[in-house]
């Protein structure tokens, strides 16, 4: 358990690589950097190849409790712990980046499902992450501030 400020994430989770993509570039479009993005979605050629255009090549490969072998890259990957999301997954590690534990639920199922899970650490510009995540149709697209004990 820890108190240290990791910062606070914009996420919502596409049906697939095709809509991620487009949700991607136009954050891009409107000036979010590349390092300040997120994608974590289950290991497939498709989205193997949409993190390497969109945060640059070196997708992580491992394993995720609830969702299986998933390809990942940016800066929620260290704000959730690691190791610690390698083991309580999703659901167990979101409340890391100010989501309660249901949220962290949802996420974990939807990408689960197949889903693209894309964040963006933008905390000054958080309602305009939103407002382009829920125009590409990132579903339960949700700023992250929930500010209680870890």
């Amino acid at each position: 358990m820890s108190d240290a400020e990791v910062g606070r994430f914009t996420v919502g989770v596409f049906q697939d690589a095709a809509w991620a993509a487009k949700g991607l570039a136009s954050l891009k479009q409107a000036g979010f950097p590349v390092d300040s993005l997120t994608i974590i979605a289950k290991e497939s050629p498709e989205t193997g190849a949409l993190v390497d255009l969109h945060c640059g090549a070196g997708a992580e490969r491992f394993e995720l409790p609830a969702v299986g072998a998933v390809v990942a890259r940016g800066p929620m990957l260290e704000a959730l712990g690691g190791a610690d999301l390698r083991r309580v997954g999703l659901s167990g590690s979101m409340r890391r980046v100010g989501f309660q534990p249901h949220d962290g639920r949802i996420f974990e199922v939807l990408t689960g499902r197949g889903g693209v899970l894309v964040a963006v650490r933008s905390e000054p510009r958080a309602a305009d992450a939103l407002a382009i995540l829920h125009s590409y149709g990132g579903g339960n697209a949700a700023i992250g501030a929930w500010t209680g004990r870890l």
